[in-house]
């Protein structure tokens, strides 16, 4: 049987352009290669956790334009069942211009796109069959049906809070019932730049479970009044970007399929580590048995 995730927020088509290394300088610089790839918090996630042997509902919003219509026609291409996105007339869906560098690091330029309604619907049938949720916080909206739906189900919830407006983090963190904070998202939420008081600080404050991620340095876990460190694998980095929504995808996949926090974490640590070697957008998400492999192994 696979297991249902349903995922809330934004898609994002993205045009990368490759360099040898970041360009510091304003000017004219000319790009080694170039591409487009799906890209966007719960629409990457919801690829990874179809890629990881789940299912996946993603719900968001897109313009009736060119950009809409091919990344919806990635999503189902890719196994994503995208038919609960509104689709608006005269709106402009989300786009972002990437900058990325040999050693796989990214400058991203982020386009959340116009004209895109707040409250557009989520059926509560969508949940139906489902054994948890995901959402960002570039839908606040959608982010809130989710979890409440989920909260009445009494299924889990994760929250992936990247960095963002103080106040929008404010008001969703406390709705998940895993809040997962990205190192500068978690700065963002409680103005501590140091990660382990800046987790402690949240921990303080919200109902659930609560951690960072931390990229190649792995995550921190906030555990009965702990700190737990878990460490991320050693990897030859290709392309960092959406590194972190596959680790909340496999994150959330795992908790729908029964796994506790921190056996769940690994599994997201190896998927996106993986992910990070791989590179290429969403054509590059790893495997089960890829995943499975690496945690077999000691790291």
């Amino acid at each position: 049987m696979k297991h249902k995730v349903v995922c809330s927020g934004i898609a994002v088509l993205d045009r990368v352009y490759s360099f040898e290394r970041l360009p510091l300088t304003p000017g004219k610089h000319i790009a080694r290669g170039y591409r487009e790839n799906g890209g966007g918090m719960a629409a990457t996630a919801a690829v990874s956790i179809v890629a990881l042997g789940g299912r996946a509902s993603w719900f968001g919003r897109l313009g009736a334009d060119a950009t809409g219509e091919t990344l919806l026609g990635m999503l189902r291409r890719l196994g994503v069942e995208a038919d609960g996105a509104t689709i608006v007339p005269g709106g402009q869906s989300p786009s972002a211009g990437v900058t990325l560098d040999a050693e796989g690091e990214r400058v991203l330029c982020v386009y959340p796109g116009s004209n895109l309604p707040e409250e557009a619907p989520i059926p509560p049938e969508a949940l139906d069959g489902a054994g948890a949720v995901l959402a960002d916080p570039r839908w606040v909206n959608g982010a809130e049906q989710v979890f409440a739906m989920a909260r009445a189900r009494g299924l889990p919830s994760v929250l992936d809070a990247e960095l963002g407006p103080s106040h929008i983090l404010q008001r969703l963190a406390p709705q998940a019932g895993h809040a997962v904070f990205s190192e500068r998202g978690l700065v963002d939420f409680t103005g501590i730049a140091e990660p382990e008081a800046g987790l402690a600080r949240a921990a303080a404050t919200l109902p659930g479970i609560v951690a960072v991620t931390l990229g190649a340095r792995g995550s921190l876990w906030w555990q009965r009044g702990d700190i737990v460190a878990l460490p991320a694998p050693r990897i030859v980095a290709c392309d960092t970007t959406g590194c972190g929504d596959v680790f909340h995808g496999a994150y959330a996949l795992a908790l729908a399929e029964g796994a506790d926090t921190l056996p769940a974490a690994r599994f997201a640590t190896a998927a996106a580590a993986l992910k990070a070697a791989n590179g290429n957008g969403w054509e590059g998400m790893p495997d089960r048995a890829a995943v499975e492999a690496l945690l077999r192994e000691a790291w």
